[in-house]
């Protein structure tokens, strides 16, 4: 990636996660990014273009940062769970990952321009979530039960969720943290065909 294509897509991230979608303007973007605002539309042709440039710009960036730390002797169970709790930290570049990242899923409810490249972001995420559960599956940590597929959308999904409410400041970083450590020992520990059961019949099923 080019220096300055690199300068558009931070300024774009920081922009979305600043101003929102609404308040996302081609020319601020380029004077924050220092450039004309002719090249931004030579890379990028058009404002569609640049959101969806700016969300795979988000996810590299968040798969930089939840990749961080990670050692040979860690166990695969240890980077899976570091890997999900590295979307809720207190740093900068996090903390505006996250609000750009909301904002671009809120958006598309009602851009559905957006909805396929926010799909296919989305799918990285998952895949990669999922092929870290196989391994620790390959490893006897994880539950061989457990569909890899469905577990990562679970669980990516809860991490939206609870990063959509630690940054309303509804929760605090170390309580969502907290609830999600609680959710992956619960979660990776249970069989995915209890999920598919109705919760009732389930019920009525444990009392017999």
């Amino acid at each position: 990636m080019s220096e300055r294509r690199d300068a558009i897509l931070k300024a774009s991230a920081t922009a979305i996660a600043q101003r929102g979608i609404r308040g996302l303007r081609v020319n601020d973007v380029a004077e924050v990014a220092g450039v004309s605002p002719g090249l931004l539309y030579y890379h990028f042709k058009d404002r569609i273009g640049l959101l969806e440039a700016a969300l795979n710009y988000i996810n590299d960036r968040a798969r930089d940062y939840r990749s961080e730390g990670e050692g040979s002797a860690d166990s695969a169970r240890d980077r899976l769970t570091r890997s999900l709790l590295g979307e809720i930290q207190d740093r900068p570049e996090v903390v505006e990952n996250s609000l750009a990242w909301n904002e671009l899923r809120a958006s598309a409810v009602y851009e559905e321009a957006l909805r396929e490249p926010l799909a296919r972001t989305t799918a990285a995420w998952v895949a990669e979530i999922a092929d870290a559960i196989t391994q620790a599956q390959a490893t006897g940590q994880i539950s061989p039960s457990l569909d890899p597929r469905r577990t990562a959308v679970t669980m990516t999904a809860l991490v939206e969720g609870l990063s959509g409410r630690w940054l309303c400041k509804e929760i605090s970083t170390e309580d969502a943290r907290s609830h999600l450590l609680g959710a992956i020992d619960v979660v990776m520990s249970e069989p995915t065909d209890r999920t598919t059961d109705n919760p009732v019949t389930t019920r009525t099923k444990e009392k017999r």
